[in-house]
């Protein structure tokens, strides 16, 4: 087996303004698997790190899905609101760099229903994203829990909590924004 590669973008490279189609592949309603409790997925189109070994390889396309709406948007804070809904997962595709998309929901989610918290998957690094453009540190700010890193097939492991490779982390994004350094999850499974 060859080497592990994957598209690593130099700082600011990928910008979600000249990439993003605001474009969806899927929205799941009240699941049980992209993070803790009762669930709303939003699954993005598009991303650029083509990590090999991707389980969602058909969201690597910009183009790929149906286009976000906003009577989606609405449709997704109405499930959001439901009291048995604990938040709103972003995934994909990669998020990061669908933020024209995400961040106009996630800006209604911490308005509207501001008990909801708010997860991401990203193939972005915590460490990347601090070096990143506004949109996406602004994306960031507005998280509860990052899951960073690329999958790395190398280091898969099927009983890792909410993740697919171990050098992926689970990270309290507003401890790890206060104490400017990285503060992984509190209910972290060892």
């Amino acid at each position: 087996m060859g080497e592990q590669t994957w598209n690593n973008p130099k700082p600011g490279e990928w910008k979600s303004e000249e990439l993003s189609q605001g474009r969806i592949m899927d929205y799941k309603a009240f699941n049980f698997v992209d993070g803790e409790g009762v669930r709303c997925s939003l699954y993005v189109s598009g991303c650029l790190f083509h990590c090999p070994g991707c389980y969602n390889v058909a969201t690597w396309s910009f183009k790929a899905g149906i286009p976000y709406t906003k009577e989606l948007e609405d449709r997704i804070l109405a499930d959001l609101a439901q009291p048995y809904v604990q938040g709103l997962t972003l995934l994909g595709g990669e998020p990061f760099l669908n933020t024209g998309t995400v961040l106009p929901l996630v800006k209604r989610v911490r308005t509207e229903l501001p008990d909801k918290d708010i997860w991401s998957w990203t193939g972005y690094t915590w460490e990347e994203l601090m070096l990143e453009t506004s949109d996406k540190l602004e994306l960031l700010s507005k998280l509860d829990i990052l899951v960073d890193g690329r999958y790395d097939k190398s280091k898969r492991n099927l009983m890792l909590q909410f993740r697919g490779s171990s050098n992926q982390r689970i990270i309290d994004v507003q401890q790890s924004l206060q104490e400017n350094r990285v503060i992984l999850w509190n209910k972290l499974k060892k």
